[in-house]
């Protein structure tokens, strides 16, 4: 019998059920996350806070299907991603998930242009340079489309990375510390912008963050401690 609950069409976008993730190292095992139990709804907003070495990283490595979990099931999208091999992992991120890192990973010898086109032609899409262009308009960069990274601010090839990240159109975004290596002026701008592509998309967002005041804009907040999930609040609920 099918289980509706995992059904794409009333599923939540994340569903984590007892994830645990234990890696090894020179002193032996570590519990990185710890029995995790989380469910994200389609289109919502919700920031991920806590300190240096929480779990934080890893569990959306685990939710973008970059690290498998040492146990539990990982749902996302009403997928079941747990047990797919390797390929299948990239093509479902393919089409399903958008990831914004710290440092944009930009192609250093690609323009704005063709990094952003380039999720695309991995998908097969047609008019992937077109697509690009009009993504790259939306993050106010039509005029740095022939530019290479090594030409831009740091703020323009975070919004380069961002319209890389929803060029797909992602029912999933993912995004790790997105305004850490800016100033805050910066960091402020591409904040809108995600929080605008958001909108404008409904895409479910998970936002990592150190600053209270990002985590705020977010329909709820997840905080992590110990490879624990040890508070889940609605925004407007006063942290601590």
């Amino acid at each position: 019998m099918n289980d509706l609950s995992l059904s794409p069409a009333l599923s939540p976008a994340i569903q984590l059920d007892n994830v645990h993730l234990r890696l090894n190292s020179d002193a032996g095992e570590v519990n990185i996350l710890r029995g995790i139990n989380i469910n994200i709804n389609r289109g919502e907003t919700v920031g991920l806070v806590g300190p240096s070495g929480s779990g934080k990283t890893s569990l959306l490595m685990v939710v973008a299907g970059l690290e498998r979990p040492t146990e539990g099931r990982v749902h996302v999208a009403g997928d079941n991603i747990t047990g797919l091999s390797e390929d299948k992992l990239a093509l479902f991120r393919r089409q399903h998930t958008g990831i914004v890192f710290q440092n944009f990973h930009l192609v250093p010898t690609m323009t704005a242009l063709e990094n952003v086109a380039l999720p695309l032609e991995f998908a097969g899409r047609g008019q992937a340079f077109e697509l690009a262009r009009e993504q790259l308009g939306a993050v106010g960069l039509g005029h740095r489309l022939e530019h290479y990274p090594g030409q831009l601010s740091g703020g323009e090839q975070q919004r380069v990375a961002l319209a890389r990240a929803f060029v797909t159109e992602p029912t999933l975004l993912l995004a790790d510390e997105p305004t850490g290596n800016l100033d805050g002026k910066t960091g402020d701008l591409v904040m809108e912008l995600l929080f605008d592509l958001h909108a404008r998309k409904n895409t479910t967002l998970l936002l990592i963050t150190h600053a209270p005041t990002l985590a705020e804009k977010c329909n709820r907040i997840l905080t992590m401690a110990d490879g624990n999930i040890v508070s889940d609040a609605c925004a407007d609920t006063p942290i601590g």
